[in-house]
């Protein structure tokens, strides 16, 4: 690769970068080009020479974000009792801790509602993300005769996704923490035995 090519590479990954923390900070809508490119320290017209459109932008940064915090949120997993591992899982996702930091975060609680209303061209990605999601999850779960547990698994995102987003926007209040505890207690309660 000449120099060239690395300054575009490198140019590449901090329009990534920045979207990336105004994407989980702002949702779809909010994560405008010119401040993305602001926040990348880039002229607005150098955009079109890494991306065709924002939406071409906004789907590889949720892959992007989807690989990096499923690595994060399972960092070090099998080092964890097998009986366990869902358990700290939902621990590390709901959590005071992650959902006072919308920026470094899974990126899904910003954007879900988004693509449910106004950015549905952002639903294949979003799908493959919680696909993936769902499956590593699953992966963690022993296996029970009668027992679905994909369908536990599916069950479970929309409870940490559903019940982050919830925290998030009852911040400040007693009942952002209440939210947390609870539906961590729920995921827990139905890993624990609960056959669907």
């Amino acid at each position: 690769m000449n120099a060239k090519q690395e300054r575009k590479e490198r140019s590449h990954q901090t329009i990534l970068e920045s979207a990336g923390r105004l994407l989980r900070s702002r949702g779809i809508v909010g994560a405008r080009v010119a401040d993305v490119m602001q926040g990348a320290g880039l002229t607005v017209g150098g955009f079109y020479a890494h991306f065709a459109s924002k939406d071409e932008l906004v789907s590889e940064v949720l892959h992007r974000l989807g690989a990096e915090y499923r690595e994060r949120l399972f960092t070090n997993i099998d080092e964890k009792p097998p009986g366990d591992r869902v358990t700290v899982v939902l621990k590390r996702y709901l959590s005071a801790a992650h959902r006072d930091a919308s920026d470094q975060g899974c990126p899904f609680p910003s954007i879900v509602g988004e693509v449910a209303t106004t950015a549905p061209e952002q639903r294949e990605a979003l799908g493959e993300e919680i696909g993936a999601l769902i499956e590593r999850l699953a992966s963690l779960m022993p296996q029970r005769p009668g027992h679905k547990t994909r369908t536990l698994a599916i069950g479970l995102v929309a409870l940490m996704i559903g019940g982050l987003s919830l925290s998030r926007a009852l911040r400040g209040t007693a009942l952002s923490d209440e939210v947390i505890h609870a539906c961590r207690l729920l995921g827990v309660a139905a890993t624990q035995g609960l056959d669907l």
